[in-house]
C-alpha cells in the first residue's frame, strides 16, 4: 500500500469568498488558491498546523466530476500519497467505492482520485506530480 500523509479537510462552498472571509475570522490564513488571479476556485487556509481547503461546488463538478450538494455536511478528508493510481488500485480491489477515477488536474501538477468512506464521505486521494 502507498504510504499517506499530511490530512487536510476539504469543504464545498456555494460562495468560497464568504466562507473563506469566516474562517479567516478564526484567525485562518490563505496559504494557497488557484487560479493564482481572477475568482478562485479552490483555496487553502492554515491555522496552527492544520489546513482547511475551500472549494466551489462547481471545480468539484467540472475538474473531478463529483456532485456535493452544498446544503451542509459537504465535506472530504484528504490524504495525500506517493502514487494516486497505486493506492485507488489497492483501495478498489478490497472493494472500497470509487467516486471518481484517477486524473491529472492544476496543469497536470496533481493527481488525484476519489473514493468512499463507509457512511458515503468522500476521500481524496492526491499526489504532486513531479
Amino acid at each position: 500500500m502507498p504510504s499517506f500523509g499530511r490530512p487536510m479537510i476539504n469543504l464545498y462552498a456555494r460562495d468560497l469568498a464568504r466562507t473563506a472571509a469566516f474562517y479567516s475570522a478564526f484567525g485562518f490564513v490563505e496559504t494557497f488558491r488557484t487560479p493564482a488571479t481572477g475568482a478562485p476556485a479552490h483555496v487553502e487556509l492554515t491555522l496552527d498546523g492544520f489546513r482547511l481547503g475551500i472549494a466551489t461546488l462547481e471545480a468539484a463538478r467540472t475538474h473531478h466530476g463529483l456532485s456535493p450538494r452544498g446544503d451542509g455536511r459537504s465535506i472530504e478528508i484528504v490524504l495525500w500519497t506517493d502514487d494516486a493510481d497505486a493506492a485507488l488500485r489497492t483501495l478498489a480491489e478490497k472493494g472500497v467505492p470509487v467516486l471518481s477515477p484517477s486524473h491529472d488536474f492544476l496543469d497536470g501538477k496533481l493527481r488525484a482520485a476519489w473514493v468512499a468512506d463507509p457512511d458515503g464521505n468522500p476521500i481524496q486521494l492526491v499526489q504532486r506530480k513531479s
